[in-house]
């Protein structure tokens, strides 16, 4: 079986990504695909995962996790599908001990001893930190910025560490990467590829992020410009998207105010900066494919 886990990661897609596949899981289950909902595996993953923290899974560990997350039959499943924002930490919990997701490797490596006989897969959202550590602060109790850090600085917060972490603890796990600003134009490529269908399959919500940052006027435009190309691919597509945007953007949608102590137009763009720059580090790792527009 082939295990794909999406770790979010906080304050990226906010479960709309599960819930674009939950849309695409009857005509899924026929080819062997289940994708669960997360009432089913969330709390269960979270508790299984921390009880097995210092001891190994039993040889019946999986069976009845897998028992308990499944409304079919195992052995009909050929990709089970589960995401799970707070696998690594709860939001507040984020930069415990100043270190960013500091239990990721613990966690990681029990989830993969406890699925030890599958193939798993990890898929991981990531957010410039610039928008990153303000979303965090606001989905946290205390809303203070130093209680949240713990004296971690943002301009040292490096996705690629995070990534490099995972590679050190699960080798042979393959990672797909994406920054969530770009999702409004490759969201249908991320559902089809943690689905494991083709690239060019109509699916059900592949536009429902551009959707949600352009006008109806532009929407209506957009289906009415694939409609008269059925045959173009994604790029074009894309390109398309890129056009209308310019001109048909909800921007009340797209920008977003920061008003965090010390942080001036100069220090958002150097956190924006270095960011980019990371991704680039990201793209050169080994078995991480990191999805672009």
């Amino acid at each position: 079986m082939q295990v794909i886990l999406h770790l979010g990661v906080h304050c990226t897609d906010e479960d709309r990504l599960l819930k674009t596949l939950l849309r695409n899981a009857d005509t899924w289950r026929h080819e062997g695909v289940a994708i669960p909902g997360p009432s089913r595996y969330r709390t269960l993953l979270s508790d299984t995962i921390s009880a097995l923290a210092d001891t190994p899974p039993s040889p019946e560990a999986r069976e009845v996790v897998l028992d308990a997350i499944l409304s079919d039959d195992p052995d009909k499943v050929d990709r089970l599908i589960l995401s799970h924002a707070n696998f690594f930490s709860v939001p507040k919990l984020t930069f415990a001990g100043g270190y960013l997701y500091r239990w990721a490797e613990r966690r990681l490596e029990t989830f993969c001893d406890l699925f030890d006989q599958d193939e798993v897969e990890i898929f991981i959202g990531l957010r410039n930190p610039a928008t990153f550590i303000p979303a965090l602060l606001a989905d946290t109790p205390a809303h203070d910025m130093a209680v949240l850090m713990e004296g971690a600085d943002p301009m040292h917060l490096r996705w690629s560490d995070l990534i490099r972490r995972i590679r050190i603890i699960a080798p042979e796990v393959p990672v797909t990467i994406w920054a969530n600003e770009d999702t409004p134009f490759i969201w249908g490529e991320i559902l089809r590829r943690m689905g494991g269908v083709p690239l060019d399959r109509k699916i059900t919500g592949a536009f429902d992020m551009f959707a949600s940052i352009i006008s109806r006027e532009g929407m209506q435009r957009f289906r009415a410009f694939l409609a008269e190309n059925p045959t173009i691919n994604e790029d074009q597509k894309r390109q398309a998207m890129m056009v209308l945007l310019d001109r048909f953007a909800l921007d009340e949608v797209i920008e977003q105010e920061l008003d965090l102590p010390g942080w001036d137009a100069a220090y958002v763009d150097m956190l924006t900066e270095l960011y980019e720059d990371d991704l680039e580090v990201i793209a050169e790792i080994e078995d991480v494919t990191l999805i672009r527009p």
